[in-house]
Parts: C-alpha cells; structure tokens; sequence
C-alpha cells in the first residue's frame, strides 16, 4: 500500500512538472493550484466553516492537511477557535492571537471532489498562463510578429504566437484579405492588456506603424536610424504615402526605400495585398512637405492660414483630378500625413477668389470712407483687410503709401479712426439693447462684434457663458475664437460660482 501512495504522490509530482512545461508556467504556481483544489475538497468534507490548509511537499508528492485555529480567551466559534488552555495542551509555546495547525487525516477523493478539484486546477492553471502572456508581451507593443491562424470567426481570426494567443478583429484586416486555418499570419501588436476572459493580444494588419515597421525589416538603413519615417498615412489595401528623411546628407532617403529596382517597396507591397506605396521626401517646411505629399499633382501656388491650420493649395486646371485622386484620396491621404487641412483650388478657382476678395474690399473702403474708387482700390492692393487695420495703422506708414500726399494720408487715418469709433458706439448701443451684460462686456477677449453675436443667441449673461463648454462657445461666435482662449473665457465667467460657494461656506462655519 505504500508503494501505491509513493507512486501516486510521484506521479502527481510529473503531472505538475509536465503541466509547468506545456504552459510555460512555474512549477510552483501548478502546486499552489493542487492544493488550493485539495483544499476546497476538504471543506467538502469537513465542512466550510473549516479555515483548512494544504501543504504539498514539492520534493516528496506528500500531501498534509491543517485545521487552523486561532487561540482566543473565549470560543465564539468552535470550527475556527480554539481556548487557550486546550491549545498550551496541544503546544506549550501557544499565545493568544496564534493560529495553531491541527493536523488532518488524509482524504479519499470521490468522483465529485475530484471533478471539483480538477475544475479548480484548471482554472488557476489558465489565470497564471494568461497572466505569464500579459507579462511577456506587454511591452512588446509595436512589434511584428508571426503566427498560424488557430482559428477563423466571422468577424475576426485568433493567431498561435507560440507562447500565446492573439486576435486579428476583421476591420484591422486588409479589405478583402482571407486566411485560413494553418496559414502564417504576420501582424503588428497594437494593443496589450490584462482580459480576465477573451484575447489580451491584439494584432493588426492596417494600422500605420505596421507599414512602417515593414519598411524598418526590409530597409537597414531605418533600422540603423540613418533614415526615419516622420509620418505614414494610409487607405489599407488601397493606397498609402510615407515621409521619410535621411540625416546622411549622401544618403537619398525615397531611393533608399525603394530600392534596386523597387526591391524593397514591392516586398513590403506584396506583404500588404498590392496597396500602392508614395515615398516623399518630409520636409520641415509646412507649404514643401505638403506640396511633396500631393505628388504626382503639381501645385503652383500656397497659402498658409497657421491660425486655422489650413493650406490653400493652387494646381493647374488640369492637374485637378490627379490632385484630390480618386475619391479624394490623394488630398485625403496627404492631409493626414502632413497634419493640415488642405484646400484644393485650380488656377482659375484662385485667380475669381482673389477678384472677388479684391471687390469686396474696395467696396468696404467706398462705403464705409466715402472714398472714390480709385483710392479704396490702390488701398486694397496694397493687402489693407479692414478699415480697422487703416484706423491702427502709424500714418507715417500711410504716408509711404505711392500715390498719397502727407495731407491725404492724414485724412485717411481720420476718418478711419471716426469710422471706427462710430461702429463701437453702434455696437455698444446694440449690445446693451439685445441685454448682454456689463459683467460679460468686462471679460478679457471678448469683442464688441463678439458681444453682439452672443447677445443675438441668447447669451448675455455671467452664468450663460458659464454654463458653455468652450467648443460651444467657439461655435456661438462662428469660430471666431480659438478653443484655449474660449476655455479661459468660460473659466473667467464661471468664476463667481467659487466665490459664491466659498462665502456661503463661511457664512455657515460663523453661524
């Protein structure tokens, strides 16, 4: 008989070393396991008010099962509490607030406590597997990886990395892409975090930074860090732009990536179903690097607006097409790439819009100075937006001007500055009449014409500004403001509120 219990606690000993090799977990996690399964057994048996403990010798297989009992003056519960006079019988040494191990006969499972047990060994098993997955390939976020397709779903594929699952969904697959069980699969880690059920892996195919990478394997150069991918803008399985720039003034960074022959670029095409590769040059400069990102278009002309992030671009007639691509991918693609919202205008669009900006402001100079149209027009060629501009303007600098007297100039200014103090009047006039408050009109960065265009809303009031977000304070006054100063604009008018509260606070610590 205990030749039998030798070879059971042996063999239990193998299961374990066996079950720590195939799931690449520690030993001792697979022993902690068994007995944490031998110890819900025991409670079965025993009773689960029982605090029962089980020590599995990890040289031996012996199995020992406990009773902890703390020692106590008075016994409130006897399946967890022992007096202290019955435990100094049991072990002299014993104080009050020890816990003494009362040994246990050892069990004999039945078909349900073993089935129970296994249950428990199997679920610790896979939180420490899924836990040792998580702690080696968290920080491996960014990297390529290859696998074999374990299984497909509808609406995603799970991938055998070896060590670990991980999961491809279906919209981080190329449009159109299939895989089947068995084939390999190489993919870019995306995302890695703690699931108590589910993939922790996630994999991509179409995310921009598994281009990139692509191109890291396939180009030394970039893994040298001679050359580096500044941006990467893709449409997956259709069309992508990448910049690069080489910091080895003899190396040509787009004849680096392609290659001989395009070598290089087809492998990392043939890896992405086809999608075709734009290799442009990044450049530092705003209007270069996105004339270079709307190749193979040319362009003609730029105009930065850097409040608005937005870039006007001029391209011959019929450059149009090639310029916004196919669906507006082209513009699409190199917008995402540079980080500017890009305007495309051909030739003529840009040559009406200037005649039309140009007529506009002569007619403002007409109207507004009783100018004739000779002068409001020499006045709008020389890029005066505003009669405004003409109010604040130094009239030595009007005096510059080809074709003013000192006379003429001075004049100009005059009346500018009596236009200027005519419109405040009307639009202070029409604030106070729409109710906008003085306290609104105290607040710094906001305007006359601003005031007004709350008031005609329905906002005049301290606690009406601060009850907007600031997005919906930029949208009131028609993008007029940027966000930050909309923020700090609601803060302002928000900040009687904490005053209010601060004073009742102290109103009530007096009382």
């Amino acid at each position: 008989m205990e030749g039998a219990i030798s070879y059971n606690r042996q063999e239990m000993l193998h299961v374990a070393d066996a079950v720590a090799r195939e799931k690449g977990i520690e030993r001792e996690i697979v022993l902690q396991a068994m007995e944490d399964a031998i110890t819900k057994a025991a409670r079965a048996k025993y009773g689960a008010e029982n605090e029962i403990r089980t020590e599995i010798d990890p040289k031996t297989g012996e199995i020992r099962l406990f009773r902890c009992l703390e020692v106590v003056e008075t016994v409130e519960n006897e399946a967890t509490q022992v007096p202290l006079g019955v435990a100094q019988d049991r072990n002299p040494d014993a104080q009050l607030g020890d816990t003494l191990a009362e040994p246990l006969p050892p069990i004999d499972f039945g078909r349900i406590a073993a089935q129970s047990a296994k249950q428990v060994i199997v679920q610790k098993v896979r939180e420490a597997e899924r836990e040792r997955q998580y702690q080696e390939f968290k920080d491996r976020i960014g990297e390529i990886v290859h696998g074999l397709v374990k299984r497909v779903e509808f609406n995603s594929i799970t991938v055998d990395l070896g060590r670990a699952e991980a999961v491809v969904r279906r919209d981080e697959l190329l449009p159109r892409e299939t895989f089947r069980r068995g084939d390999r699969v190489k993919a870019y880690i995306y995302d890695v975090r703690r699931e108590n059920r589910g993939p922790q892996i996630f994999l991509s195919r179409t995310h921009p930074q598994f281009m990139a990478k692509l191109f890291a394997q396939e180009v030394p150069e970039i893994y040298d860090r001679i050359i580096e991918i500044k941006a990467v803008a893709r449409d997956p399985g259709s069309r992508a732009k990448i910049a690069v720039i080489s910091s080895d003034s003899s190396i040509d960074p787009v004849g680096a990536c392609v290659g001989m022959r395009g070598s290089r670029v087809q492998a990392v095409v043939q890896e992405l179903q086809g999608e075709k590769i734009d290799i442009i040059p990044w450049s530092p400069d705003p209007a270069t690097f996105v004339v270079n990102a709307l190749a193979p278009a040319e362009v003609t002309k730029v105009v930065l607006d850097e409040d608005e992030n937005r870039i006007a671009v001029v391209v011959p007639d019929d450059h149009l097409s090639l310029a916004i691509g196919r669906r507006g991918q082209n513009v699409r693609l190199a917008s995402q790439l540079t980080g500017w919202q890009i305007d495309i205008l051909t030739e003529q669009e840009e040559s009406e819009r200037r005649q039309e900006e140009f007529r506009q402001r002569t007619k403002l100079f007409v109207d507004g100075l009783a100018l004739d149209e000779t002068t409001a027009q020499l006045l709008a060629s020389e890029g005066f937006g505003s009669i405004s501009e003409l109010a604040y303007v130094p009239v030595d600098d009007l005096k510059q001007l080809e074709g003013f007297s000192d006379e003429q100039a001075e004049a100009l200014a005059k009346k500018a500055r009596e236009w200027v103090e005519r419109e405040n009047a009307r639009m202070e006039a029409q604030r106070k009449e729409l109710g906008v408050g003085d306290e609104v009109a105290a607040l710094e960065g906001l305007t006359l014409p601003m005031l007004v265009m709350l008031g005609e809303k329905g906002i005049k009031s301290l606690d009406d500004v601060g009850d907007l977000a600031g997005d919906e304070l930029v949208d009131a006054l028609n993008g007029a403001l940027d966000l930050d100063a909309a923020n700090a604009i609601v803060m302002a008018a928000r900040a009687h509120w904490f005053a209010d509260e601060a004073e009742a606070s102290s109103g009530d610590a007096k009382a």
